[in-house]
């Protein structure tokens, strides 16, 4: 895994100027900060999607939100992500930011979210080390990718819906 330079993300997290704000923080590769807003639905959403990786995979591990990651283009956040219990073992309890990439990423698209943007991210999260990238779309709609491309279902999480229900 490439290391990123990571002081200004450790400024963030001590800035308290930054901790109230209603945004999704990223680095760039170039340091600078990387602000997207958050409407309620993304929240909801990435608890949903926590919800279906807790029925669909099988194997040991650990779902999370919000889970900071080095890469060489800066600390991303995917907004919710599945690690085994082998990779969750090899983060130090004070990271600040994961040197380890989890097996699956899941991005939350929001309105502001390119396809460029989120083409780099599935790239990013992919040559770190993710199996899977899935993305979750406006209407709902999860797609799943891998290093070969998009496929029809999660080889992680095989019998997961590609559609993420509103309510129970």
């Amino acid at each position: 895994m490439a290391t990123t330079d990571t002081s200004m993300w450790h400024r963030v997290l001590r800035d308290p100027q930054l901790r109230e704000l209603p945004y999704k923080i990223e680095t760039n590769e170039h340091g600078q900060l990387v602000l997207n807003p958050h409407k309620p639905y993304h929240g909801y959403f990435q608890m949903r999607i926590g919800e279906l990786l807790l029925r669909h995979v099988e194997r040991p591990g650990r779902r999370a939100v919000e889970f900071a990651v080095e890469t060489p283009k800066g600390v991303k956040v995917p907004d919710v992500v599945w690690l085994s219990d082998e990779r969750w073992a090899q983060i130090p309890e004070d990271a600040e930011a994961s040197s380890v990439m989890p097996e699956l990423c899941v991005e939350v698209r929001s309105e502001d979210n390119t396809d460029a943007e989120m083409r780099e991210k599935r790239q990013l999260y992919l040559e770190e080390g993710a199996q899977e990238v899935w993305v979750c779309d406006a209407d709902r709609h999860l797609r799943f990718f891998d290093a070969d491309g998009e496929r029809d279902r999660s080889a992680l999480a095989p019998g997961c819906p590609p559609m993420v229900a509103s309510a129970e």
